[in-house]
């Protein structure tokens, strides 16, 4: 099975809008549309099939600048958000400060 690596950077948000607009250049590149900007949203890109990876394909999520993403975004919003990417069998899920 193939495994596809995607990194998202602490650094290039600094609130939820701007996250889910991090989201959308690293897990959907040259999809051609922008994706709804919700929880919902994000859990069916982490599903596969909007971008960078298939249904079928392992992902490894590295997340760089955890720390500065906590600060910005608050602790209940990153729970919610690593809970949900932690409910992806297909992905492994890597912290970086």
């Amino acid at each position: 099975m193939k495994q596809i690596t995607v990194n998202i950077n602490g650094d290039n948000f600094y609130d939820l809008e701007s996250f889910y607009d991090e989201v959308d250049r690293v897990l959907t590149k040259d999809l051609g549309v922008k994706t709804g900007h919700n929880l919902d949203a994000f859990n069916d890109i982490l599903c596969g099939d909007f971008g960078v990876f298939n249904y079928n394909e392992t992902l490894k999520l590295i997340w760089t600048n955890f720390s500065k993403s906590k600060n910005n975004l608050g602790d209940e919003l990153m729970s919610t958000l690593t809970d949900i990417i932690n409910g992806h069998d297909h992905i492994e899920f890597i912290t970086i400060d």
